[in-house]
């Protein structure tokens, strides 16, 4: 044996094996640093937690079975109203090609009877979903939208600005809605925009009032006061701060107000004060009222969007009062 083979140590130069001295893939610590986590990753831990979050709600919503159960309604009535043109065709509001005689009896070609032109009460009852629906969450979107505005106003700056706001909010509050409605419906022209100003005018003291009170609450959280001391400006801390907080709020009160939309909606309509040019449940109790619909006994014309104004505002109050227990447990709102 050679004298370098002796005088070579144990190990030296063997494959899998390093010497002290020697660099090895992914131990240099020269080396460049190594990838950061993407679980370290600001946007990702705040995408994680919304989930988490939205997984949470979604089980504690589903415990609430009349809730789940008016959401689900929801969801059926919504796909009716949108699909209307394709289940009974776009001519259903046509009095020219009306395909029945006046006041049918229900029969099997007209499964609820006609109205006074010959037209299908069922195919109107589909498509008048889509009127009726639509100035309901327009006109929640306009209350609760001005409500949140000014009870957000009148909470962050409080003095003579609040003052004012909430004399101001006083006075509509003490308005009747109906009357205020009615009055605003009859002074503008006849329109579906108009019957979706005048309830978000007439409707939205009560958010306004609701939103300012959750508003002092948390401006007094030790959080908020932080975020001031820190040079925070008042679009930042209601934006940031008293907006979030104030949404599961506002969330669970237009549930609320879209049902009592949808009845102003009907009472307007049945009173005259709708777009004649449109179809609506409570277009159509009119029109039954008109043809003597009560006095010649035809109630498969006035009964159905009566029932159908009934079940949507139920199902709407159903899925409020669940999201106000899931978003605050303390009420105790039962299932």
């Amino acid at each position: 044996m050679s004298t370098e083979a002796l005088g070579k140590e144990p190990g030296a130069g063997s494959p899998g094996t390093d010497s002290p001295g020697t660099d090895s893939p992914g131990t240099d610590p020269a080396g460049p640093p190594a990838a950061k986590p993407a679980a370290t990753d600001p946007r990702a831990l705040a995408r994680a937690r919304r989930r988490r979050s939205a997984a949470r709600f979604w089980r504690a919503y589903r415990g609430q079975r009349a809730g789940l159960v008016g959401l689900v309604s929801l969801a059926v009535i919504a796909f009716v109203a949108l699909a209307a043109p394709l289940l009974v065709g776009s001519d259903a509001d046509s009095v020219t090609d009306a395909p029945g005689t006046a006041l049918e009896d229900p029969s099997t070609e007209f499964p609820l009877g006609t109205d006074q032109f010959g037209r299908s009460v069922l195919d109107l009852l589909v498509y008048g979903a889509r009127i009726s629906l639509t100035v309901g969450l327009l006109a929640a979107a306009l209350t609760v939208g001005i409500g949140t505005f000014v009870g957000m106003i009148a909470g962050h700056y409080g003095g003579w600005l609040s003052g004012v706001l909430m004399r101001v909010t006083d006075f509509f509050l003490v308005m009747p809605t109906l009357v205020l409605a009615i009055v605003l419906a009859t002074v503008m022209s006849r329109s579906v925009t108009t019957v979706i100003i005048a309830i978000g005018v007439a409707a939205w003291p009560k958010t306004a009032r609701l939103v300012r009170a959750q508003t002092l609450a948390i401006e007094a959280r030790p959080y908020v006061e932080r975020a001031r001391a820190l040079g925070g400006g008042h679009t930042h801390i209601m934006l940031r701060h008293v907006l979030p907080n104030v949404m599961p709020l506002v969330l669970a009160q237009t549930t609320l107000v879209i049902s009592e939309a949808i009845l102003t909606e009907a009472t307007l309509a049945f009173l005259g004060l709708g777009d004649p040019q449109v179809i609506s449940w409570g277009g159509m109790l009119q029109d039954a009222r008109e043809a003597g619909a009560i006095s010649s006994g035809h109630w498969s014309f006035l009964v159905p969007p009566g029932i159908a104004i009934a079940l949507v505002a139920l199902c709407f109050t159903l899925s409020g009062r669940a999201l106000e227990s899931v978003l605050n447990p303390k009420l105790g709102v039962a299932k």
